[in-house]
């Protein structure tokens, strides 16, 4: 099964992928603590329509660390983030995104892959269901590896403001 959608409500916190207008799977996730916005530096989730722009880090392990998008060869754990409190942690797989709306969400200072706009893994020890990013999409790392697993490269991704209860992904709003 590979996903042909990703759907982020920002009001649900939640993530539902679809392939062929069927649910596949759904996953709580947190947003940015700013809310959404697409500017620069804003540290707000970017609205509207992604692709999937690249898979980073299949074969690390289960927690691996992130920095600049490159494994650090270290493994999350409580004791770890403990000893780097100050830390965003990016774990485990990355789909960085790249958006689609020029003017919008792409270019000049509203470019959600030069803002490095991410899906990804977070620590057992952060909450899910609340906003809490600095603007990427966080998911619960055993969600992330099972989502990156069926996400190919292309996949659409919409980021949106409004509940998804009763649409159907030929209908969400972007």
């Amino acid at each position: 099964m590979r996903l042909d959608l990703i759907h982020i409500s920002l009001p649900d916190q939640q993530l539902t992928g679809y392939r062929d207008g069927a649910v596949m799977c759904s996953y709580p996730v947190s947003t940015a603590v700013n809310g959404p916005g697409e500017l620069s530096n804003s540290g707000c989730t970017p609205r509207g329509r992604h692709r999937v722009r690249a898979r980073i880090g299949a074969g690390q392990p289960l927690g691996a660390v992130f920095i600049g998008r490159r494994p650090t060869g270290e493994v999350w754990s409580p004791q770890l983030a403990a000893s780097h409190p100050d830390r965003d942690w990016i774990l485990t797989r990355i789909l960085w995104l790249c958006g689609e709306q020029p003017g919008f969400n792409r270019g000049s200072n509203h470019d959600s892959q030069r803002r490095y706009i991410y899906l990804h893994g977070t620590g057992d020890d952060q909450p899910l269901g609340i906003p809490l990013s600095h603007g990427c999409i966080r998911l619960r790392s055993s969600d992330m590896l099972a989502l990156f697993d069926v996400t190919p490269v292309g996949c659409r991704v919409v980021i949106a403001e409004q509940a998804e209860a009763g649409s159907s992904p030929n209908t969400i709003r972007e």
